[in-house]
């Protein structure tokens, strides 16, 4: 019965009318209404891809760059939008790479949600082991927190030496105390991964020294970081904390946006010999708050370079437009043995995008569902997803939900329903004889 409904017909009219025509410099096309019978069509494809040259096919990331004219030296990169989590810049973003002390942003997450959760508190002790204090403390001769070996340090001091100073025995405390071992740890640092809809990344440690097992793209990094931002705003302030102090130790946060006058308010540099130098940044401007990732600099000068490069030439070439307000319905999704035939679909919130000032933006927006969707339809229930690419990449996704509640339709509504399927069926199959 259910094929997968994507949306894709050309006409800005059909998107959000005629005044979408013109809306600053950037121009939509795609249509976001589906047809009784494109539930039952075979799935539409994304956006063609660039044509090949000389050099080999141009990848939709280069085609991006080339039609904005901006480049980076480091190998990888992504900069975002906080608020929509809509992309701006993409180097290279799902390559997965060794992310170095960058990954400590996801055992804070982890920390945090356990807190969030009531499953741990600020002033729980944990026991600094030798194994901790060895392994990531004053002899392994890595960024420490220095803690003294069998002492007890609440979960509060931990976070702020993990957040500020990057302390690799920090984060083994840590591990230890909340899941018995770092191994287990690293388990649920993966597991949670997988809960935030992060596919790739993969964990061996809690601290991101050289493991087989310590892989993550920039992509995801930035999505941890804009989770971390928007869920967690009562910690969220300690990433711009300049110093911290503990057992009369002082040091400084090794962030260097924070000194630039850009607006930088977090998030986390690392460096290691197989990753090269890597920074997770977000800075606010006139209330636009974005995040940057580059890895792969070649030197500390060269990863803050870029990154404040970035921030800059995000802060100066975009602007955010509305594309749905809260609460509009996008699309009405067809509906299979229902009292209506069909359920109107919406966004959770306001459904924002970045697009550039300086440049006409050619735009492409669908929506995905598999379909139709059986009744009784429950309102809330999540239906599919809207899909809009900026020049043949992917820049925004946006979970679609039922706006409203469809019970079951009686005996009538349910045949035609039916016998609608099967002719829909059976078309397919002679299409596919062809």
């Amino acid at each position: 019965m259910a094929g997968r409904c994507a949306s894709s017909l050309p006409g800005l009219r059909a998107l959000l009318g005629a005044r979408a025509l013109t809306l600053g410099k950037w121009l939509l096309a795609g249509c976001l209404a589906c047809a009784i019978g494109a539930a039952a069509a075979a799935p539409t494809a994304p956006p063609a891809a660039p044509k090949q040259n000389a050099k080999g096919p141009a990848t939709a990331t280069q085609q991006t760059k080339k039609d904005e004219g901006f480049q980076i030296a480091a190998p990888t990169a992504i900069l975002i939008d906080s608020e929509s989590g809509s992309v701006l810049f993409e180097k290279n973003a799902d390559m997965l790479v060794p992310p170095a002390s960058l990954s400590k942003l996801m055992t804070t997450e982890v920390v945090l949600n356990e807190i969030q959760q009531g499953r741990l508190k600020p002033t729980d002790e944990f026991i600094v082991s030798e194994n901790a204090w060895r392994k990531g403390g004053a002899p392994s001769h890595t960024s420490s927190m220095f803690v003294p070996i069998h002492s007890r340090v609440s979960v509060a001091d931990l976070l702020h030496s993990v957040v500020i100073q990057s302390g690799n025995d920090a984060c083994i405390v840590l591990a230890e105390g909340i899941a018995g071992s770092e191994e287990k740890f690293a388990e649920m640092m993966t597991a949670r991964a997988r809960e935030l809809g992060l596919p790739k990344s993969t964990f061996g440690n809690s601290n991101g020294l050289p493991d087989p097992k310590q892989l993550m793209t920039a992509r995801e990094l930035a999505q941890v970081a804009r989770q971390i931002i928007r869920t967690y705003p009562d910690y969220y302030h300690l990433y711009g904390e300049t110093e911290f102090t503990f057992n009369k130790i002082r040091q400084l946060n090794r962030n260097p946006l924070l000194t630039m006058n850009i607006g930088a308010d977090g998030l986390k540099t690392g460096f290691i010999k197989e990753a090269g130098y890597g920074l997770v940044g977000s800075a606010v401007q006139n209330g636009m708050s974005l995040i940057v990732v580059v890895n792969g600099a070649k030197n500390d000068k060269e990863r803050a370079d870029e990154g404040k490069k970035l921030l800059e030439w995000g802060f100066h070439t975009f602007q955010s437009e509305i594309l749905f307000a809260e609460g509009q319905a996008i699309v009405e999704a067809k509906v299979y043995g229902g009292e209506r035939g069909s359920v109107p679909l919406m966004a959770d919130r306001v459904v924002s995008l970045m697009v550039s000032k300086m440049a006409q933006n050619k735009l492409i927006a669908r929506v995905v569902y598999t379909g139709p969707v059986p009744a009784p339809v429950e309102q809330g229930q999540k239906i599919g997803k809207l899909k809009v690419w900026r020049n043949d990449a992917l820049v925004l996704e946006v979970p679609l939900r039922a706006a409203e509640s469809v019970g079951t339709g009686n005996l009538s509504q349910r045949a035609f329903d039916a016998a609608t399927e099967l002719m829909i069926g059976l078309f397919r199959a002679g299409i596919g004889r062809l």
